[in-house]
């Protein structure tokens, strides 16, 4: 199959963004793979063909993106864009009274702002191309897990921004989807273990033993998630289908987990749910 359509991928060094940019690789898209290392793109160049080409972008430089704006503009000429994959985000972990509000801000400058920054930088040439948005959510900007508030919120916010996007810029034919994976096999677990490590290397044993219960419950549950999450290449598959379907999905839950934890927030009451959740967790009540 021969696709001339261009695509922008953020985030893309590893993970989802890494299979997402190899998968629409392999059906033909030409595609722009978002890293911040030229090394990185190097390492997905080397499992790719010749049309998938990295550039430097880091969602949080304006200058950053607006150089690889300018550099895709070059590239895609009058056709314009076809779709733009916002995929780049990180997991920031921790009680919510301990999370510094440094790291708090950087979750939101990656995680919101940052997607927003880069879907203004190309919303001009996805209105050339009548190209497609998909927004990389998860399950946790539905349902929130203790310890993971600042992530989950990030993801909350990224549900609302979709939303709103979405009406925003039917009237040119742009559709915008949000995935909303569940525990994805990706690096992102080991990334936000360490980060989790290091805020505890620095909070207070007061604050340690405050809620020590309640992360002795979470990590053992991330661990058996992670035990057994799905290949980013299922997370692939659902952004191929919402940028090629013809009446693609507005959400695309990925995975039995985000399903049954969808269900889970659909049916409850809060209180029903939260002392579900307090069971499963062996959370402190």
């Amino acid at each position: 199959m021969v696709i001339e359509q261009t695509v922008v991928i953020t985030g893309a060094s590893t993970g989802i963004g890494a299979a997402c940019a190899w998968h629409l690789d392999r059906l033909g898209f030409t595609v722009l793979a978002g890293v911040r290392r030229i090394e990185d793109g190097d390492a997905l160049k080397a499992r790719a063909s010749a049309r998938l080409q990295p550039i430097l972008l880091d969602v949080t430089d304006g200058a950053s993106i607006e150089q690889a704006r300018q550099a895709v503009a070059g590239l895609v000429g009058p056709r314009g864009l076809a779709g733009l994959v916002n995929n780049a985000g990180i997991a920031v972990a921790g009680p919510l009274e301990a999370v510094p509000i440094a790291d708090l801000r950087r979750q939101f400058e990656v995680n919101v702002i940052g997607q927003v920054a880069v879907t203004q930088a190309f919303l001009p040439l996805l209105r050339q191309g009548r190209g497609r948005i998909v927004n990389m959510g998860s399950i946790a900007g539905r349902a929130a897990m203790p310890v993971m508030g600042p992530y989950s919120a990030s993801k909350f916010a990224l549900e609302a921004l979709t939303d709103a996007l979405r009406l925003e810029v039917q009237q040119w034919g742009i559709q915008v989807s949000i995935v909303e994976p569940g525990a994805i096999a990706t690096p992102i677990w080991t990334k936000s273990g360490a980060k989790a490590e290091e805020l505890e290397a620095t909070t207070t044993e007061d604050m340690k033993a405050l809620y020590a219960g309640v992360i002795a419950g979470v990590r053992a549950r991330v661990a058996e998630a992670a035990a057994r999450a799905i290949p980013p290449e299922t997370v692939a598959k659902a952004v191929e289908h919402a940028l090629t379907a013809a009446r693609p999905k507005t959400r695309y839950l990925v995975g039995r987990d985000a399903k049954v934890r969808a269900l889970m927030i659909k049916l409850l009451p809060d209180r029903w749910s939260d002392r579900l959740m307090t069971r499963i967790l062996n959370l402190p009540h």
